[in-house]
């Protein structure tokens, strides 16, 4: 199939998927001035009118309603995990450029059947998250360049949690196969890092489920039962191939609530970093022989989810490369999958995937603003 022709103004969206997360998506997506979101599709039409209405989205219905429509060029997949693989490949098909939720894809398989889809068809693929496009994180990567602590060496995360069951109204999907702590939290975590160190070439990890059910808390399914299927505490070793390494745990299993811990240890200093499930944050910084912690930089977030579908179509319409790519989100699948079965056999597990680190956005970045 050949590339989508050229076209000009702004760049045409739809979204696939009227869940939870696609209304913070719609905010930002229809306040952008250089994306206009065209439709919005679902397994459950009614869903999609609904979100349509409530957005201002001109055309809703059913996921075909979607791929068929011409003015649509990016394609947002905002579906289940289990999902996400077919329904972009769908889009892909279709001609259209895609911007899926994460993971990518739930196993290796399954990102490099994207990746080689997207080159055949001449069409863009990127994924979420995109929270390391954030004035949180872009500051705390421009940090760690310009050697605020020195050559960094190690990275410390931490996620705690007694899981989202008590507060989704659905949460069965983030207990099976494609979530659990590890596949839904820890690309946020394994992004950032990506990001500052580059690309993982090994890990080690052991894992557990501390219960096989759990209870909807909230909602209108409240005290329904389901079956947990995945581990819900993860601690995971990375060596990257930069020679750098990484401490992380990813837990639905504690009491305790610790979200957005990171710290990158470097030669002369501490830093910590905002959370990477976040666009913004304060940065705090540590020095050698110092007993104190500095505010380093308090940041603001310019915009939120749907950022790195912004920054594609932006890219579309320029002709360069986008920074959120489809081989990054497939690098760290790679690492979940590896650290996964590192855990179930008790060894080190190689990381055969590589990925660059994206490069900084401009410091007059703003997605407010007419560019396309």
């Amino acid at each position: 199939m050949s590339a989508p022709a050229p076209r000009t103004g702004p760049v045409g969206i739809g979204i696939i998927g009227a869940g939870v997360i696609s209304g913070t998506y719609l905010e930002n997506l229809t306040s952008f001035p250089d994306v206009r979101v065209h439709a919005i599709g679902d397994l459950f039409p009614e869903a999609a009118r609904a979100r349509a209405e409530e957005h201002g989205v001109p055309h809703h219905g059913g996921i075909d309603t979607v791929l068929a429509d011409e003015d649509v060029e990016i394609v947002v997949n905002l579906t289940v995990p289990a999902a996400h693989v077919e329904v972009s490949l769908a889009a892909i098909s279709a001609g259209k450029h895609v911007w899926s939720e994460k993971p990518v894809a739930l196993d290796r398989e399954g990102g490099q059947r994207l990746l080689a889809a997207a080159d055949a068809a001449g069409v863009r693929l990127g994924c979420a998250p995109d929270t390391f496009l954030g004035t949180g994180l872009q500051t705390a990567l421009k940090a760690l360049r310009r050697g605020d602590i020195g050559e960094p060496l190690t990275a410390l995360t931490l996620m705690q949690s007694p899981g989202p069951e008590s507060w989704h109204p659905n949460p069965a999907f983030l207990f099976q196969t494609g979530a659990g702590p590890l596949f839904d939290i820890g690309p946020y975590y394994l992004t950032a890092l990506v990001q500052a160190f580059g690309p993982v070439a090994s890990v080690a990890a052991v894992a557990g489920r501390s219960r096989d059910q759990r209870t909807i808390g909230s909602g209108p399914r409240a005290g329904e039962v389901f079956d947990v299927t995945v581990p819900t505490h993860v601690s995971a070793l990375a060596r990257f191939a930069s020679g750098q390494s990484s401490q992380s745990t990813f837990s639905f299993d504690s009491p305790l609530q610790r979200h957005g811990f990171v710290e990158i240890t470097g030669t002369e200093a501490t830093l910590a970093l905002p959370d990477p499930n976040d666009f913004d944050g304060d940065l705090r910084i540590r020095r050698a022989g110092s007993d104190d912690w500095e505010l380093l930089a308090s940041t603001q977030a310019l915009s939120t989810r749907g950022t790195g579908a912004l920054e594609m179509a932006r890219a579309i319409r320029a002709g360069r490369p986008h920074r959120v790519q489809g081989a990054l989100a497939h690098h760290v699948v790679d690492v979940m999958v590896s650290i996964d079965e590192s855990a179930r056999t008790g060894t080190f597990v190689p990381v055969g995937s590589t990925v660059e680190a994206a490069e900084p956005l401009p410091d007059d970045w703003d997605p407010t603003a007419r560019t396309v």
